[in-house]
């Protein structure tokens, strides 16, 4: 464990925004986290952080930040079709793709290259390619803030939705995520190749899980900066679900837009689709700006500040309701 105080945070976020943290421990064992809290005053300004790629700090945070380092992949049950893993909040997502994709398991190869720490797949419900964390989930463990009781939710449990779930909502800063529980396959692996990337690289191919992961991975990073050498969160904006009237007006003033159909009475329009179309493409304003190969994307060029790419981000959002009506969601959380 490390305790760090009036701690600098840019190496704790894919922005590498140079803000401040009062306190910030670094918790490889979780027997020591209740030891810790007891011990703090602030339990009401806790923030828990896992590997920052997906979060915004605008300004200093006053309480205390918990990075989860705890780590460790098992087998908690297997038959000739399935096995369920238990996977410790502070490893990799990525790391523990590979090893899935390295051992034959399927379910989680569309999910490969998101960045990040296993602890937040849940709270976000990730998802890529056709596939979400939900998908393949079965439940979650942790403590919770205010008792450090110990609580596990199974999949029903934790509400989940597009990028949402019961910690972004009625749990939000109540708990922390000490480990999840996933049911990946071994055999008769159901791919998912409905996405016209994939469909057109993989079509004529015998699908196996380490060829979709690895075209996925070739993917996303022909479309995604590295946050190794472009401070980014990846895509930092929801796709907007609209209902059918809507949509059919957006069709009929913009036959080319991008949606997809969830329903009978929903559709998804592409985010990446309105920001590129409403003059963002490249778009740089000092030290921020939209990636060239990816709209959803807004990186940090030098020495941006929290506040500075927020304030493009609003910039973006308040066009977008300009040209469109339509109001964009950060996933990104803001601090």
């Amino acid at each position: 464990m490390k305790i760090h105080r009036n701690a600098s945070l840019k190496n704790f976020n894919t922005f590498n925004v140079d803000e401040k943290a009062e306190i910030l421990f670094e918790i490889d064992n979780i027997k020591d986290l209740s030891n810790i809290l007891s011990k703090e005053n602030k339990k009401d300004e806790i923030l828990v952080l896992g590997g920052g790629s997906n979060i915004l700090f605008t300004k200093p945070y006053k309480g205390i930040i918990i990075n989860l380092k705890n780590k460790g992949v098992k087998i908690i049950q297997e038959d000739e079709n399935s096995v369920l893993v238990e996977v410790s909040a502070g490893e990799n997502w990525h790391d523990f793709v590979l090893w899935a994709v390295q051992n034959g398991f399927g379910g989680v190869e569309n999910l490969s290259l998101i960045p990040g720490n296993i602890g937040a797949a849940p709270i976000q419900n990730i998802g890529a390619y056709g596939v979400e964390l939900k998908d393949i989930f079965y439940s979650c463990k942790g403590l919770m803030l205010d008792s450090f009781n110990e609580f596990e939710l199974k999949k029903s449990e934790c509400k989940f939705e597009y990028r949402s779930s019961i910690f972004k909502s009625k749990l939000k800063g109540k708990t922390i995520i000490t480990s999840v529980q996933l049911i990946l396959t071994k055999s008769k692996h159901n791919f998912n190749i409905d996405y016209k990337d994939l469909r057109d690289n993989l079509s004529n191919t015998k699908l196996t899980v380490k060829k979709i992961s690895d075209e996925i991975i070739k993917i996303r990073q022909s479309k995604l900066p590295d946050p190794k050498s472009i401070g980014n969160c990846g895509s930092f904006f929801k796709n907007p679900i609209v209902n059918i009237s809507k949509y059919i007006s957006l069709l009929e003033k913009y036959p080319d837009i991008q949606a997809y159909k969830l329903n009978d009475s929903n559709y998804k329009i592409s985010a990446a689709w309105l920001i590129d179309k409403s003059g963002f493409k490249e778009k740089k304003e000092k030290n921020v700006g939209v990636y060239s190969n990816q709209p959803l994307v807004i990186i940090n060029y030098g020495n941006a500040s929290g506040k500075e790419l927020h304030s493009f981000a609003n910039h973006v959002k308040g066009t977008i309701f300009n040209n469109y009506e339509i109001k964009l969601e950060e996933e990104v959380l803001i601090i």
